[in-house]
């Protein structure tokens, strides 16, 4: 039996680029949790200016509704820590790991684990964008895939089909940070793993993505009638579970907790590739996450309070 009495702090907003994304977010798990009972439930908008106020709160944990940089990359979290404020989802080193795509890819590949063959580099170890995108092409192949490897929400991804095409991606990538990401294209089905749980994991329902543009970026995501989520996943039975298989090892390797999204392309030769790991997927009317909970029968409010009861259990040395 949940405690109702619970001081409850919904925290979203932030600093990152997907800021809209995350109010969205945080409202409705905020009205959510008030419909449960949660009468002592806050929500709070959080800029640079006023982080400290969440401690002033004195909130019995806080539920994280953040998306991006300062949200997803362990910085809030390591704060929560320190203050000794239980939190939901990932810890500090899962939520850094996962955040950037290059080091989830090092630990996948470190591994074993399926994930698209990929260069990083930086920008000041080059003389301009002509030196870049000549390394590239001689170091991939056509087509490519070009990443800023900490951002969320396709934000800062682009797919090169063509050579003229790369200085164009790598002026895109080098507006979100100095890292640039390269990965072979992998043409195949998206299909995405939602999973709760700490030791012991639950996983809902696997989602096929299909989208009206060349692919599924930031507006396609969240513009409703722009794509399209199938569930159950259109694929046989042999790859659902490897799918399942590979997206539990991923969860663990990385040290998620709580909740994270495993997001695959099927590739009909070289089978499921892990393309990366979200830590606080989006709880948005037409996010993955609770559409492939309502599909298991989980209401969203109940998603919700599972969540909740999960960043409770989580057992972290926050005990400063």
């Amino acid at each position: 039996m949940m405690n109702k009495d619970l001081k409850i702090v919904v925290v979203c907003g932030g600093i990152s680029s997907e800021r809209d994304i995350s109010l969205r977010s945080g409202k409705k798990i905020y009205e959510a949790l008030q419909r449960k009972g949660y009468a002592h439930t806050e929500l709070y908008d959080l800029t640079r200016d006023n982080m400290t106020g969440i401690l002033q709160c004195q909130p019995d944990i806080v539920f994280l509704g953040l998306h991006g940089k300062g949200g997803e990359d362990g910085t809030i979290q390591g704060m929560l820590e320190f203050a000794g404020i239980p939190y939901t989802g990932s810890g500090v080193t899962a939520s850094a790991l996962c955040m950037d795509k290059v080091l989830t890819k090092h630990v996948l590949a470190n591994v074993g684990l399926p994930t698209p063959r990929f260069i990083s580099l930086k920008k000041y170890d080059f003389a301009d964008n002509k030196e870049i995108a000549r390394h590239l092409l001689k170091e991939m192949q056509l087509p490519m895939v070009l990443k800023s490897p900490c951002q969320g929400s396709s934000i800062g991804t682009n797919i090169i089909k063509e050579e003229s095409q790369i200085e164009a991606g790598i002026d895109d990538v080098f507006k979100y940070g100095d890292t640039l990401l390269a990965e072979d294209f992998i043409s195949g089905v998206e299909i995405t793993m939602p999973i709760l749980g700490n030791q012991q994991l639950t996983v809902l329902p696997l989602i096929e993505i299909s989208y009206e543009r060349e692919f599924n970026d930031y507006t396609t995501k969240y513009t409703s009638g722009m794509h399209q989520h199938i569930i159950p996943a259109c694929i046989d039975k042999h790859t659902e579970k490897d799918i399942i298989a590979l997206g539990e090892k991923a969860y663990k390797v990385l040290g998620c907790c709580g909740l994270a999204r495993v997001d695959f392309i099927a590739d009909p030769v070289k089978g499921p590739m892990i393309i990366e790991v979200n830590t606080l997927p989006g709880m948005t009317d037409v996010s993955l996450f609770p559409d492939a909970a309502n599909y298991a029968g989980i209401s969203y409010e109940d998603l919700v309070e599972r969540i909740l009861l999960l960043g409770l259990e989580t057992n972290r040395d926050i005990n400063i």
